[in-house]
């Protein structure tokens, strides 16, 4: 049976800038879920200030959460895409998602930018998951 394509589900990223700039946390249409542009932001405080690894380790930590409450899981990525503000921390940034994705291994990217929002964001990422019956 096809999933329907048509249902699609907005999780809320729960910021002010949500409304302002139009934007939602997560979309899942279907059995495909797109994740936001995720920081390492808590109750609008960055989390480890200075220290990629650690930035890294909480981004994607929100990510799974995001995932599980559509009913998916970290074994459903396909993709991720990194973007830093200083590519010389590759190794602490590739160190920490390796540790999530080991062994699932999803098709990614890591893209030095000028700036993210925020002067003390050092990392942000992007996940996309494709929820596959047969592997749950």
């Amino acid at each position: 049976m096809m999933p329907d394509m048509k249902k699609r589900i907005n999780i809320p990223a729960g910021t002010i800038w949500e409304d302002v700039v139009g934007y939602s946390r997560a979309v899942k249409v279907g059995n495909v879920i797109e994740i936001s542009g995720t920081a390492a932001v808590d109750n609008g405080k960055v989390i480890g200030k200075g220290n990629a690894y650690e930035q890294t380790k909480f981004i994607i930590e929100k990510i799974k959460m995001t995932l599980e409450s559509l009913g998916s899981g970290m074994k459903d990525v396909v993709r991720t895409r990194i973007y830093v503000t200083d590519i010389s921390k590759w190794e602490e940034i590739g160190k920490a998602h390796g540790e999530f994705f080991k062994n699932i291994k999803p098709a990614t990217a890591m893209v030095e930018v000028k700036s993210l929002i925020d002067p003390d964001m050092i990392v942000e990422i992007e996940a996309t998951a494709i929820i596959i019956e047969e592997w749950k």
